[in-house]
C-alpha cells in the first residue's frame, strides 16, 4: 500500500540510544535512505548509522573569510590609491603592510557571520513547524528521554503497511504514523 497523501513518515520510539543506533544501522543496511534520528542529546553513532557524512559549514566559513579578506584589501586599496590619496612624507600611496590588521579583522568578521548564517540556512532554520510536532510521543519525549527513528515517506522503499511491519521487527516501544 503506497503512502497516503499527507503522510510524512513513520516514527519509531526507542528507550535507549544503543537501541536507536542498532535500529538505524539495520534500516540503512536494509536499503532505507530517507530517515532521520532524533535524540535529546548528540549521539555520534546515530549520525554515522544513518549515513550523515559531510558538513558544509567549514567550506562556507572559508569562503566567507576569503571574501572578507579580499573585500577589505580592495576597499583599502581603493581608498588609499584612488578615492582619497594622501602623500604623507613621500611614502607610496599603496602600502599593503598598513592594510593587514583591518583586513584580518574583516576576515574574522566575515568568517563568523558566514558560519552562523550558513549553519542556520543548512539547518533550514528558522522553522516554526515540523510534521513531527504532530506526534504526541515526540512532543512529550524528544527533548527529555526518548530516542526516535523516522522513516520518511519520500523514500522509494516506503510503504505504509510494510514500513510498520519492518519497524515492528526492530522492536521499538511504539510506532506512530506522522502526517503533515
Amino acid at each position: 500500500m503506497p503512502a497516503r497523501e499527507g503522510t510524512y513518515g513513520l516514527l519509531a520510539e526507542f528507550d535507549t540510544p544503543s537501541d536507536l543506533v542498532r535500529a538505524a544501522q539495520q534500516a540503512r543496511k536494509d536499503g532505507w535512505r530517507r530517515m532521520d534520528c532524533y535524540t535529546p542529546y548528540p549521539v555520534e553513532e546515530a549520525a554515522e548509522a544513518i549515513g550523515f557524512h559531510r558538513n558544509k559549514v567549514p567550506l562556507i566559513t572559508l569562503v566567507g573569510a576569503l571574501m572578507g579578506l579580499t573585500a577589505m584589501f580592495l576597499f583599502e586599496t581603493w581608498v588609499s590609491v584612488l578615492a582619497y590619496p594622501l602623500n604623507i612624507g613621500g611614502r607610496p600611496l599603496y602600502s599593503w603592510p598598513a592594510f593587514i590588521v583591518p583586513a584580518y579583522e574583516w576576515t574574522i568578521l566575515f568568517a563568523g557571520l558566514s558560519a552562523a548564517f550558513g549553519m542556520l540556512a543548512l539547518n533550514g532554520l528558522p522553522s516554526l513547524y515540523h510534521p513531527l510536532f504532530n506526534a504526541p510521543n515526540f512532543r512529550d519525549g524528544a527533548t527529555t528521554d526518548k530516542f526516535f527513528l523516522c522513516l520518511e515517506a519520500l523514500d522509494p522503499k516506503f510503504d505504509l503497511v510494510e514500513g510498520k511491519k519492518y519497524l515492528q521487527s526492530l522492536q521499538p516501544v511504539s510506532i506512530v504514523e506522522v502526517e503533515y
